[in-house]
């Protein structure tokens, strides 16, 4: 439990964890081009990891897809000083088809919602309740969190859809100094596309602030 909430040095290391992998994440988005196998485009980004004294990427979870389809990517680094860097990105065909900017605009306006509502004294309770919620014909397809803590890995706490409460929810309190991924992944039953995206956050006295700096896809957003 102590390590919930961050000190000061801690979330200096994670900011600077954070940069870095922002600095490598821009490296295989650079390099999207057709021909590149999933494993090469992935391999831009633990090279420069590496070379910025990162330590491992937990996971790799790059998907390209189909022709014309989105190329989605979750950072999982654990960076410079052993913290970990949490968020994701999507790049797509130019120009995105009516779908893909439907899915991307809906996973947006969820991970948005989600972080507004982010402050001390919020109970993990009411965080479900207020959530946004996910439309039924994606609920299948649902990542198995809204939120989760964010230090040397990902970590306590984890905040959960409320459907999913009654059975794996647990009550809590949202702190001061205590960093949270918020994400969520939407994509239809059925269908043949889906986005992710989930950015971090520094939970201050009055609210949030955002930690990632990396753009979202405007094009995807229009």
């Amino acid at each position: 439990m102590v390590r919930i909430v961050k000190s000061s040095e801690e979330i200096k290391c994670i900011t600077a964890s954070l940069q870095a992998t922002e600095v490598a994440v821009r490296k295989p988005r650079d390099a999207v081009r057709p021909g590149l196998t999933e494993n090469e485009l992935w391999s831009v980004m633990h090279k420069s990891v590496i070379e910025q004294n990162g330590e491992y990427v937990e996971t790799r979870l790059l998907s390209a897809g189909r022709q014309n389809g989105l190329a989605a990517l979750d950072t999982d680094v654990v960076g410079c000083h052993g913290y970990y860097s949490d968020f994701s990105f999507h790049a797509g065909p130019d120009p995105p088809s009516d779908e893909q900017r439907e899915l991307y605009k809906a996973v947006y306006v969820q991970v948005h919602h989600n972080m507004d509502m982010l402050k001390p004294g919020l109970t993990f309770r009411e965080y479900a309740d207020q959530a946004w919620d996910m439309p039924e014909q994606c609920w299948a397809n649902r990542y198995f969190l809204s939120a989760h803590g964010c230090g040397l890995t990902g970590e306590y706490p984890y905040l959960y859809h409320l459907g999913d409460v009654p059975e794996a929810g647990y009550d809590g309190v949202i702190e001061p100094g205590m960093i949270l991924c918020v994400e969520s992944y939407i994509g239809k039953e059925g269908g043949t596309q889906g986005v992710k995206l989930e950015q971090q956050v520094l939970v201050t006295e009055t609210g949030i602030e955002l930690l990632p700096k990396f753009p979202f896809e405007e094009a995807l957003l229009k």
